[in-house]
């Protein structure tokens, strides 16, 4: 079983977890299309996963075979466990607990070629309501803390299968970065009685200077303090603390949005690895007044060296000014290509 370990002197949790380390080295990534007769995540080969938890398919088709459109399953090599009980303990100064949580990969599609940019607005809406779905599923078990919802795209983001998925883990603490954003919003809250994330928004609007595209409903930011080039942040406009607050129609503007934010980044990077993560509020339902959900995309542009490991800085070569000028000027019937249809939103 995998274990969770607290650094005494950070107090961060670590994973230890040995079912990692069994993923068999024939699943590094090779060209796309090469690999599809092969790939675990195409249709026909459902007897190669665990057996879905989720599914969108065609009516008439069987659960664990061809006839879905999005599927949902238990991560083969799990981060953490869903069965057992947490048992917390000593181990002399050191604190550890069973690595128990939920790690399950959402099958975007059952197109081995498409990527989220090429998928119609439909299918990416389908995409972030099974976020939802399996959140609210989730949430039940008083065992979890935290969800966190994550993409890896392209082997040096950490996609070990080139096959369009996401993924998502329930934690039985809350993660330190996202612990700090709390707290940092906390104490603006507690000085000014006002959300950050609300702020920031209001005055990106204000400056224009940074914002990529306004999207009615939310908006795509570079942030102004960026660790990495290209960083890119998506904010709802109105005050959500979770995810799960989004409304029906919120969640097509959102498909919208993500598609042509990622569009403009392969555009103008050359469809570079990147990462995205979903960061909402705790489990616990309380930090709602001045926590802000919102999704955070990395683009992998540069490495982390030693001395960001050491110091924590993060040295980034493009002002956020400039990247968030590039791509506000990414040729439209670029992205219309890319796209299949016209982009959604206005420019800043």
């Amino acid at each position: 079983m995998p274990e969770l370990r607290k650094d005494p002197i950070t107090g961060r949790w670590v994973i230890i977890s040995t079912e990692r380390g069994k993923r068999p080295t024939s699943f590094a990534p090779v060209p796309r299309r090469a690999d599809a007769k092969m790939c675990p995540f195409c249709p026909g080969h459902e007897d190669n996963t665990p057996p879905e938890i989720l599914a969108y398919r065609k009516s008439g088709t069987e659960p664990n075979k061809p006839g879905w459109t999005l599927r949902v399953m238990p991560n083969k090599y799990p981060a953490l466990v869903v069965e057992g009980t947490l048992s917390r303990q000593p181990a002399g100064i050191y604190d550890k607990m069973n690595g128990i949580g939920a790690h399950e990969v959402i099958i975007e599609t059952s197109d081995h070629a498409k990527d989220l940019v090429d998928m119609s607005d439909e299918a990416v809406r389908d995409v972030f309501w099974a976020y939802r779905e399996r959140m609210m599923d989730l949430e039940r078990d008083r065992r979890f803390q935290y969800i966190l919802v994550f993409k890896n795209h392209g082997e040096a983001a950490g996609a070990s299968l080139e096959h369009a998925h996401s993924q998502l883990i329930a934690t039985p603490i809350i993660p330190r970065q996202v612990a700090d954003e709390i707290d940092g919003a906390k104490r603006y809250f507690e000085f000014k009685e006002r959300c950050i994330f609300c702020d920031i928004v209001r005055q990106e609007i204000t400056d224009r200077v940074r914002v990529v595209r306004d999207y009615d409903a939310f908006l795509a930011i570079q942030p102004f303090a960026p660790r990495f080039p290209f960083e890119t942040w998506l904010l709802p406009k109105a005050h959500q603390s979770s995810y799960l607050e989004l409304s029906d129609s919120e969640v097509m503007v959102l498909a919208q949005a993500i598609k042509d934010s990622l569009a403009r980044l392969k555009v103008a990077l050359n469809d570079p690895p990147f990462n995205y993560i979903l960061h909402t509020r705790p489990i616990s339902r309380e930090h709602h007044e001045y926590y802000h959900w919102h999704i955070e995309i990395i683009p992998k542009l540069t490495r982390v060296a030693g001395f960001e490991w050491g110091s924590g800085f993060y040295i980034n070569p493009t002002p956020p000014e400039e990247s968030a000028a590039f791509l506000r000027k990414i040729d439209m019937e670029e992205l219309e290509r890319i796209e299949k249809k016209p982009a959604v939103g206005k420019d800043a």
